[in-house]
């Protein structure tokens, strides 16, 4: 049985969604991650550069949900599995994300999708024009042109 690291519930408030008042206003959402890797080396030298420090899985998740603003909280769960699997030795990770208090007619405590990315299916990330013609502006945000 693989090994697995998990984060669960990383909240934020992000600005993803089809309307405008989710990327103007924003809404909040909530974030697993369930890492795949090996952390044998790690229980037997009780060290933490044997393992995935995920204090940094964290901040990139969080990061990366205040930052970016999608239409469709697809496009932001692929982006996280796929920067995961680029700045992590993981073998493979599955990214759960849900919009907590969805617009929607009537009362859904939230929506949500899950990805799951292995090392050899993963795509390589985007750069340059590609990745910035993927993004949209948040409006009042200093770290646009990043």
């Amino acid at each position: 049985m693989p090994d697995k690291i998990l984060l669960e519930g990383i909240r934020f408030h992000g600005f993803h969604g089809l309307t405008r008042m989710e990327r103007e206003m924003g809404v909040r959402y909530s974030v697993d991650v369930e890492m795949t890797a090996d952390l044998s080396a790690a229980a037997r030298n009780d060290r933490i550069s044997d393992t995935i420090d995920y204090r940094k899985v964290h901040h990139l998740v969080v990061e990366i949900g205040r930052r970016e603003s999608y239409k469709l909280i697809e496009t932001l769960a692929a982006h996280l599995a796929e920067e995961i699997l680029s700045k992590f030795p993981v073998q493979a990770v599955c990214v759960r994300v849900r919009k907590e208090t969805p617009v929607l007619d009537g009362i859904v405590d939230a929506v949500g999708v899950e990805t799951e990315r292995k090392r050899a299916d993963s795509p390589p990330s985007p750069t340059g024009a590609a990745q910035a013609s993927r993004r949209a502006r948040v409006p009042g945000r200093e770290d646009n042109d990043r």
